[in-house]
């Protein structure tokens, strides 16, 4: 087994547009250790999150997406990261990223410089929160995990 994974794949949603309890699974607090099932369905705490947003939830639009993608494609340059493949969604994001960085930071990095692109250009208020906090951090050990992750990310 290795010390360091061969790649990450790091991925995070738009803030408002995946709340606990939706049934596409979410992690919070007791449900984020590894092999931990995800928090079950629940449309009433799905519902009382919505209720709670500061703003709607935010969906980005082609031209947001073109900004966010230049500006992690342009960190991972300058950090000298391996960037695999990158797919901002419009409500979520995914990486295949290699680097010998702590992911949690890498994440965190990453959401930082789109945010700053985002409002640089023009496309966000200072006031207007992106991204949910946190987001997923996937280590991918072998070759294989690597390049299905690749293919997740481009494909699907």
């Amino acid at each position: 087994m290795y010390s360091q994974p061969l790649a990450y794949l790091l991925t995070f949603s738009c803030y408002g547009t995946w709340l606990h309890g939706n049934e596409r699974g979410s992690v919070d607090k007791d449900h984020c250790k590894y092999g931990t099932e995800f928090v079950p369905v629940d449309a009433e705490r799905e519902r009382n999150e919505f209720l709670r947003l500061k703003h709607p939830p935010v969906v980005l639009d082609s031209i947001q997406r073109e900004n966010a993608t230049g500006a992690i494609q342009e960190l991972c340059s300058r950090r000298q990261w391996n960037l695999y493949e990158i797919n901002v969604r419009t409500n979520h994001a995914h990486i295949v990223i290699e680097a010998k960085n702590d992911p949690k930071r890498m994440l965190s990095d990453i959401k930082a410089a789109a945010t700053k692109q985002l409002r640089e250009a023009g496309l966000f208020a200072t006031t207007t929160k992106i991204w949910t906090r946190g987001g997923s951090r996937r280590y991918l050990w072998k070759e294989d995990d690597v390049k299905a992750a690749e293919r997740y990310v481009r494909e699907q």
